[in-house]
């Protein structure tokens, strides 16, 4: 992956706070059954979007309801992934708005894949 990202050009580092209904539906605790399983489950979705584009960092959901990561890889594929996060997000979440800091060029990356903290 380092090889292959490097070839690509500059490589972004970028953290990332999602708004929004991104996280489960109001007060519904985890493994509440079947009503659970209608969760935005923005982090799940966000970590396919980053295997798929072939960005690597992390995904966790936070304590105030929304979702919080860190995107590295080929500038253009970064990119992909920040819109991504602005304007699609799961197919049930409403994303309000997306704050990005740290957004900055790196020598080398800093993980090996894309995964879910918990």
């Amino acid at each position: 992956m380092c090889t292959l990202a490097k070839a690509s050009g500059a490589l972004k580092s970028v953290d990332y706070e999602v708004f929004g209904r991104v996280q489960g539906n109001g007060g519904l605790r985890r493994g509440a059954g079947r009503e659970a399983a209608a969760a935005p489950l923005l982090h799940g979705y966000t970590e396919q979007e980053a295997k798929k584009l072939g960005v690597v960092g992390w995904v966790k959901n936070t304590s105030q309801g929304t979702v919080t990561g860190q995107v590295q890889g080929p500038e253009e594929k970064v990119n992909e992934m920040k819109s991504w996060l602005s304007k699609v997000g799961s197919p049930s979440s409403r994303i309000d708005k997306t704050s990005f800091s740290n957004e900055k060029e790196i020598s080398k990356l800093d993980f090996s894949d894309f995964n879910t903290r918990y």
